[in-house]
């Protein structure tokens, strides 16, 4: 039977924009097609997980508001354990405006909203539903703080933390060592290494850097090349399916559910980076966000 993933992050409302290219600074472009659809890294990450066969359950804030409202109903409608998804009657909903590209790359703004007031308070209110876990996912869309106290909590009652560090920023010695394994992109290896990740040499540069700070487990995703896993003292290079990219809109955070999901159900690490990975390239053939995201059906038919 799967183990409990309990994931904390943000929740948001998504409006898409496609376009031939993306803007310069200054410069008005005009899409082809929009779309609103529920996103945000967390809710992304514990839908990802949910579709595929995960028991998740997401500690949230939303608005006392419209998308907020919607939003957990559709989390309720994917399955997702929503009692710790909490209102904040003084923000609105997050949301994200996102430009979309010919060739599925992304340009995004976001409004956090609620997701800023997700407080350690929070985290103490819904405690005795994280002990219930094995697995806590988390990303940077909620304040550092409010990861910080999650991940001490967490780490102390043995469960394994998992943090992807997006947006990037500077992460405390504390926090690092509280976790179970990292998942960076290049942009955020390189941010908590110093070492620009270009190719498979410098990711494992830069994993060794990252790993040195107190973190036993690095994976660091890279788009099409795939993806760079360090466990412990063994090292894996872990390519994707070629596929044609359409959108690579919550590819990251397909991944990071994913692999959750795999931890989850006994895999190893080097299987289940490699289940993660063709989760992702499914995403990416695809528009928008949690629109997007994979069913387990569909991964087992591959």
């Amino acid at each position: 039977m799967s183990k409990n993933i309990i994931v904390i992050g943000s929740c948001n409302t998504d409006m898409v924009i496609k376009v031939d290219r993306l803007p310069v600074p200054g410069e008005t472009v005009i899409g082809d097609s929009f779309m609103m659809n529920p996103g945000g890294k967390g809710a992304n990450q514990a839908v990802a997980a949910a579709r595929l066969n995960g028991n998740v359950y997401f500690i949230a804030k939303t608005g006392n508001d419209l998308f907020g409202r919607r939003s957990v109903e559709l989390y309720e409608d994917e399955g997702i354990h929503v009692g710790n998804i909490y209102s904040d009657s003084s923000l609105p909903s997050g949301v994200a405006l996102i430009t979309v590209d010919t060739n599925g790359e992304n340009s995004i703004a976001v409004a956090s909203g609620a997701n800023k007031s997700l407080s350690p308070d929070d985290i103490r209110q819904a405690q005795s539903v994280i002990e219930k876990g094995d697995i806590l996912l988390m990303q940077l869309e909620i304040p550092i703080e409010t990861v910080e106290y999650a991940a001490q909590l967490a780490s102390e009652k043995g469960i394994k933390v998992i943090l992807n560090p997006a947006p990037a920023c500077s992460l405390s010695a504390t926090l690092l060592k509280n976790l179970y394994m990292i998942i960076p992109n290049e942009t955020e290896a390189e941010m908590l290494s110093g070492i620009k990740v270009t190719d498979w040499e410098s990711a494992q540069k830069a994993a060794d850097t990252i790993s040195r700070k107190g973190v036993d487990i690095v994976v660091i995703t890279m788009g099409a090349k795939g993806a760079f896993v360090k466990e412990n003292d063994n090292y894996y290079r872990v390519s994707v399916p070629p596929v044609k990219a359409l959108d690579t809109t919550a590819a990251g955070d397909t991944f990071c559910g994913a692999l959750c999901v795999a931890l989850s159900e006994n895999m190893k690490v080097l299987d289940a980076v490699k289940f993660a990975c063709k989760c992702a390239s499914i995403t990416v053939t695809r528009m928008g966000a949690q629109s997007s995201l994979p069913y387990r059906k569909e991964i087992d038919q591959l």
